[in-house]
């Protein structure tokens, strides 16, 4: 695993991490990979934003992993900042091997490196496997969540 790179995502691997994020069922239904025009418009403001954290993980010149951290300033918690991990994804074929561990480690440390006092995230209720994953770092699932489709 220490043959792998984790850094921040370019506009050159977006079409790589389109695959990724379309490589499950969830995904499949959602994402448009032969159609990167909203993609490279929604990587230009995650770009732009320094509280956005957009990286891959490259093994022999290969993505095979991304995630997206957001810090958040806020005033609750006596004004604490968090971080929200988003979007994790490991290429199918390197599920299990460690990799999605360490992009969540990277995420938490940056965050801790930022001075968050909080990290969550969101997993859909159907993807159970990644429940346990989360569990297995140390993740409580302590809130319900809820969405509005706009």
């Amino acid at each position: 695993m220490s043959d792998t790179e984790i850094r921040r995502a370019t506009a050159d691997d977006i079409p790589a991490l389109v695959k990724l994020l379309a490589d499950d069922p969830l995904g499949a239904q959602r994402e448009t990979p032969e159609d990167l025009a909203p993609y490279r418009a929604a990587f230009a403001r995650i770009a732009a934003d320094p509280h956005q954290h957009l990286v891959v993980a490259v093994r022999d010149g290969r993505t095979v992993g991304t995630l997206q951290l957001t810090l958040i300033p806020g005033l609750s918690r006596r004004g604490a900042s968090r971080a929200l991990i988003e979007a994790v994804r490991v290429d199918s074929e390197e599920r299990g091997g460690g990799l999605g561990t360490r992009l969540v480690e990277w995420a938490v440390g940056t965050a801790r490196d930022a001075g968050c006092r909080l990290v969550q995230l969101t997993s859909d209720a159907t993807r159970i496997e990644a429940h346990r994953f989360y569990e297995r770092l140390g993740f409580e699932a302590s809130h319900l969540g809820f969405k509005f489709q706009l």
